[in-house]
C-alpha cells in the first residue's frame, strides 16, 4: 500500500508516486522479443546474488505491483459511499486479471492489523472498457474485512485479488424465446444482480441503453432492504425501471413488514413462467428453497455467509504446528472463532464452495452446521495424513486436533 512509505526516501516517494506508469513500462517489457530474455535471465541471477535475502521481484512489488507475473493484486482507485454502512470500491487489477462474467464474484485479499484475511464479494460491473473491476461492501456489525474495506480502505490501496468465480450468472437466452426472470434480492444481496442489470443495460450521460442483445430478457426484481434509506443501488434500479428495462418491486421492513412469501403469487402473478435467482441472507434463501420446491419451480441462488441448521458440541480446537488452543463454541465455524482468536487460517467464499479451507483433521470430531453431518478422525484408524475437512462449515463436536 503506498500510503504506508512514508518513511521512504524523498526520491523512492516520487518514484512510488509514478508507479503507474513504470508499470505499464514494465508491463510493456514482458512482451520484448525472445533473444532478450535469455541476457535478462542472468541478469537476475546477478541482481539475486547481490540483494539476498531479498529478491528483485520485491522491489519490483514495491514500484509495479500490477505487472505481468506477480501475485495478482488490485488497486483501488476509488471509494463510492453507497448507504451509511456499505460502500463500492473501483479497483484497477494487476496485468494478469483474466476477466469476469457478470454475476460472478472475486475473493478480496486485505491486510488487518497485520493478518491477511480473504473475503468474497460480488462484481457489480460487467466487463468495462477501461479494464476497472468494482465490488460494493456492506459493513458487517463486529466484522474484521468488511468494516476495513468500507471505512478505512483509501485511494492507493493494494489489494490481493483472485480469479473470479462463480456460477450465479444469466442463462443464455434462446433465440426466438422470451427469458422471463425474478431476481428476489435482500441487503447486500444486490451486488452480483446488479452487476448482470449493469451488464444488460448499460448506463450513460443521456440515460439508461437497451441494446439489442438484451431485448429478449423480461425481469422482474423484488428487492428488500430494512428501510428505503438503506437499500443500496436503489437509485440504479429506479433508472432501470423508468427506462422499460425491468419491473421494479421494492420492499421496506419499516414500511411494508417482513415479506411473506405467501404474497409471493400476488407480487408476480406470472411466477410460474419465472426462474428464480435469489441473493440475500440464508433465512431468506432457505424460505423460498421450500417454496419453490414445494411448488416445483426453478430457484438458483448465491449467499455469503454459512445458513446454520445444526451446532455441535463445542470443544477445544489445538492446531499442532501452530501450537495453539483456541475454545469453540459449537454454533460457529471452526475458521471464524480461530480468527478471533487471532489464529490465522486459509479462507475463500467461506459458505463451503471453494474449499479454500480444507485442513486435515488429525483427531476428534467436527459436525457440518448446515446438515449436521459429523466427521471423526481416529489416530491408528483414519489415513495418515487426517481426514480433511472445511473449516469455514464445520464447528467442533469435542477435543479436535488439525494439522495447521
Amino acid at each position: 500500500m503506498f500510503a504506508a512509505n512514508k518513511n521512504l526516501p524523498t526520491d523512492s516517494r516520487v518514484a512510488v508516486r509514478n508507479a503507474s506508469s513504470l508499470e505499464d513500462m514494465l508491463n510493456g517489457m514482458s512482451t520484448s522479443i525472445a533473444p532478450t530474455r535469455g541476457w535478462r535471465a542472468r541478469a537476475a541471477r546477478v541482481a539475486e546474488a547481490a540483494t539476498t535475502p531479498l529478491v528483485p521481484a520485491d522491489f519490483l512489488d514495491l514500484f509495479a505491483p500490477l505487472r505481468h507475473g506477480a501475485d495478482l493484486r488490485g488497486r483501488v482507485e476509488s471509494v463510492h459511499p453507497e448507504t451509511a454502512d456499505a460502500a463500492t470500491l473501483v479497483i484497477r487489477p494487476g496485468a494478469d486479471w483474466a476477466g469476469h462474467v457478470p454475476g460472478q464474484y472475486v475473493r478480496i485479499g486485505v491486510d488487518v492489523d497485520g493478518v491477511r484475511c480473504w473475503r468474497a464479494y460480488s462484481l457489480t460491473h460487467g466487463p468495462r472498457a477501461d479494464g476497472r473491476i468494482s465490488i460494493t461492501v456492506k459493513a458487517v456489525p463486529d466484522g474484521t474485512v468488511s468494516p476495513y474495506l468500507v471505512r478505512r480502505t483509501q485511494r492507493g490501496t493494494l489489494l490481493h485479488l483472485e480469479q473470479a468465480d462463480g456460477e450465479f450468472v444469466l442463462p443464455t437466452p434462446r433465440r426466438g424465446e422470451t427469458t422471463r426472470l425474478l431476481f428476489v434480492t435482500a441487503g447486500s444481496g444486490i451486488t452480483p444482480v446488479i452487476g448482470m442489470l449493469r451488464n444488460l443495460y448499460p448506463s450513460t450521460d443521456s440515460g439508461v441503453l437497451r441494446p439489442a442483445r438484451s431485448a429478449s430478457y423480461d425481469i422482474v426484481v423484488l428487492h428488500v432492504a430494512p428501510s428505503e434509506p438503506d437499500s443500496i443501488f436503489l437509485r440504479d434500479l429506479r433508472a432501470l425501471e423508468a427506462a422499460g428495462a425491468i419491473r421494479l418491486v421494492a420492499r421496506y421492513d419499516d414500511e411494508h413488514g417482513v415479506l411473506d412469501l405467501a404474497d409471493l403469487d400476488a407480487i408476480v402473478p406470472d411466477l410460474a413462467g419465472r426462474t428464480t435467482f435469489a441473493c440475500g441472507p440464508a433465512g431468506l434463501l432457505d424460505a423460498l428453497a421450500a417454496h419453490h420446491e414445494e411448488r416445483g419451480l426453478p430457484l438458483l441462488t448465491e449467499q455469503f455467509r454459512v445458513s446454520t441448521l445444526v451446532a455441535g458440541e463445542g470443544g477445544t480446537v489445538t492446531f499442532e504446528r501452530q501450537g495453539v488452543d483456541v475454545e469453540c463454541d459449537g454454533a460457529r465455524p471452526i475458521l471464524e472463532q480461530a480468527e478471533d482468536a487471532g489464529v490465522l487460517l486459509p479462507s475463500g467464499c467461506r459458505m463451503g464452495i471453494c474449499y479454500t479451507c480444507v485442513l486435515p483433521l488429525r483427531e476428534g470430531a467436527v459436525r457440518d452446521l448446515r446438515t449436521g453431518e459429523l466427521t471423526t478422525a481416529v489416530p491408528g484408524e483414519t489415513v495418515s495424513g487426517g481426514v480433511p475437512v472445511q473449516t469455514c462449515i464445520n464447528a467442533a463436536a469435542g477435543p479436535c486436533l488439525l494439522d495447521q
